[in-house]
């Protein structure tokens, strides 16, 4: 792919556009048919029937737009592109059977593991087992993370888009164009999907969608260590917004003995969403990527002394954050009680 001209690539990514948008807008039609609607409830934070599964068009795209780039990089049946291959199926098939007739949470552990195992293996394999361990942990959180932050109008799309964007314009950085066409390739999917979410969503993405992109910003980041593009420091620092919601959430809830293995409404941008619209919620996440995780990953790409001190302090930023904006929702939620 370095060949390629810059007028075959902005044609590569702009094909991954048109594709993830077409069948996004084909799984609208698909959805109504199939009677694959979510319902508002208690545990959701949409006011309207919506259907699902429209993730599927990000899927296309990348099986068709974002894989075949890698496998100039990395030929061969066992290399990185077959196991991200694999793993991007695999991931999108077990979503679109839950999206269409459920699945335990145990089932969909074990493939996402699966999956995450793979990729591991291939990207990492030859760094040491506790390398290969470590990011195989990461990949499966990240496809769970996406999961559990997809439940307002653009926010997962847009946090998607903030990562690959982000990750091409290392690629570009450092003059690695078969690593920065993917990246594009995968960002230009996720705006293809954007406009039938955001900001009022016309469908939603449907675990077939959410896995499938947490396990491709795993594999994207996985990619950028491979090729020295980045430390893992700076990978933290990236993912910084879901990853602090997620688990602070997930604490919490294992921390006050709750089933946290269960559907709920508890994470900050859900309680953001009980008094905010949604486009003002996915403004402040937006907001925390421009405003603190870019200039520290600046401040990370002129320093190599002080990595940790600085990924420690965007997350014990975050942590503070999560912990005010819980509280104050908190308070909201008392004082109209007593109103």
């Amino acid at each position: 792919m370095e060949g390629l001209s810059n007028v075959h690539r902005w044609v590569w990514i702009l094909a991954s556009f048109l594709l993830s948008a077409s069948v996004t807008w084909l799984s609208i039609r698909y959805a109504h048919r199939r009677n694959l609607i979510d319902q508002p409830g208690q545990r959701r934070s949409h006011a309207a029937p919506t259907p699902r599964g429209g993730g599927i068009g990000i899927v296309a795209a990348g099986v068709a737009f974002f894989v075949p780039p890698l496998f100039a990089v990395y030929p061969g049946a066992t290399g990185a592109a077959a196991a991200i291959l694999f793993g991007l199926i695999i991931v999108a098939a077990v979503g679109w059977w839950d999206d269409h007739f459920g699945l335990s949470a145990l089932k969909r552990l074990v493939v996402h593991v699966l999956a995450a195992s793979v990729l591991a293996l291939a990207l990492l394999g030859n760094d040491g087992l506790i390398a290969a361990c470590a990011f195989g942990l990461f990949t499966a959180w990240s496809i769970n993370l996406h999961n559990f932050m997809d439940g307002i109008d653009g926010l997962l799309g847009l946090q998607a888009l903030f990562v690959f964007a982000a990750l091409g314009c290392f690629g570009s950085y450092y003059a690695q164009p078969e690593y920065a066409l993917p990246m594009w390739v995968a960002a230009a999917a996720t705006l293809g999907f954007l406009p039938f979410n955001f900001p009022r969503a016309r469908v939603f993405m449907g675990d077939v969608g959410s896995g499938a992109l947490g396990f491709l910003v795993a594999a994207a980041i996985g990619l950028g260590l491979d090729f020295g593009l980045l430390v893992p420091m700076q990978a933290l620092v990236l993912v910084s917004a879901f990853v602090i919601d997620a688990t602070c959430t997930l604490a919490s809830r294992m921390l006050r003995g709750r089933r946290w293995y269960r559907a709920h409404r508890e994470h900050l941008y859900q309680w953001l969403a009980r008094g905010m619209s949604h486009p003002r919620v996915v403004w402040l996440y937006g907001a925390w990527n421009l405003c603190i995780v870019v200039p520290a990953l600046l401040l990370l790409e002129r320093t190599d002394n002080y990595d940790a001190a600085i990924t420690g302090a965007v997350y014990a930023l975050g942590v503070g954050l999560w912990l005010a904006g819980k509280h104050w929702c908190w308070y909201r939620v008392k004082s109209r009680r007593h109103a």
